[in-house]
């Protein structure tokens, strides 16, 4: 049997890949992670599926599952929010299964800052403005930060910063990040990215904490900062510049 991870998306059910999708219909079971993946694509489940919320479990219980289906010959769809490559307890899964002979396979997602970035209509990389986006964190109950991944570090590069699993620690994040990017660097926090009840806060590092408070929950929210939130009037790309010679526009192709 084959345990395939697949990345579930942000929320919204169809952003969820036609692989990703393909896979849940071809296993007999289904683990997936409650809390953060919508049941509307549990539906793609086959008729008789077993299916396990693996939000109120330990890393063990979800490997009992596991084993059972193994012993079962019966393969494994086990889902994630968003993407797989970012905090997703990816490695510690694959870790327990190569140690136990079992196979497994990774279907990506949309992730989070991805989709927050369309509901804002912005391209978080503008030319001269921000050509790198940071994905971190701030320190939490779960898991501390390694010491050189500190937020101030990220902000002295200028780049576009995407900050999960932090808006509990918005007083802080701002007072990293203002000596560097200033008072009135945009910022925009949002909530649950893609789901029906998806919310967004804009302002700038001088009052996104007041602002802050309308969000009544602080988990599932992503808070994003750097000018190429709001470039003002930037340059055009090299990419579609017809004084730009590439490979495929004013070049001899031969």
């Amino acid at each position: 049997m084959t345990v395939h991870f697949v990345g579930a998306g942000p929320g919204a059910p169809d952003l969820l890949t036609l692989r990703g999708r393909d896979r849940i219909a071809a296993c007999p079971v289904c683990l997936y992670a409650g809390s953060l993946v919508p049941e509307a694509v549990l539906e793609h489940a086959p008729e008789g599926a077993h299916i396990v919320n693996t939000a109120p479990l330990t890393l063990d219980a979800i490997m009992d599952e596991i084993q059972r289906a193994h012993a079962a010959g019966q393969d494994v769809a086990r889902l994630h929010s968003g993407d797989l490559s970012v905090y997703s307890a990816l490695g510690e899964q694959i870790r327990r299964l190569e140690a136990a002979g079992i196979d497994y396979t990774i279907t990506p997602g949309v992730p989070a800052f991805s989709a927050a970035a369309a509901t804002l209509g912005r391209e978080l990389t503008v030319p001269e403005v921000a050509q790198s986006v940071v994905l971190t964190r701030t320190p939490g109950r779960a898991s501390s930060m390694p010491e050189r991944e500190r937020l101030a570090a990220f902000a002295a590069t200028g780049a576009t910063l995407a900050i999960h699993l932090s808006l509990h620690n918005i007083e802080a994040v701002v007072a990293d990040l203002r000596p560097h990017y200033g008072c009135d660097c945009p910022v925009a926090i949002v909530f649950r990215a893609s789901w029906p009840d998806e919310k967004v806060v804009r302002g700038s590092l001088g009052n996104i904490v007041e602002r802050a408070t309308q969000l009544t929950t602080r988990r599932s929210a992503l808070i994003l900062v750097g000018p190429a939130l709001d470039p003002g009037d930037f340059r055009d790309s090299a990419l579609y510049d017809p004084a730009h010679v590439r490979r495929y526009r004013g070049m001899d192709n031969d």
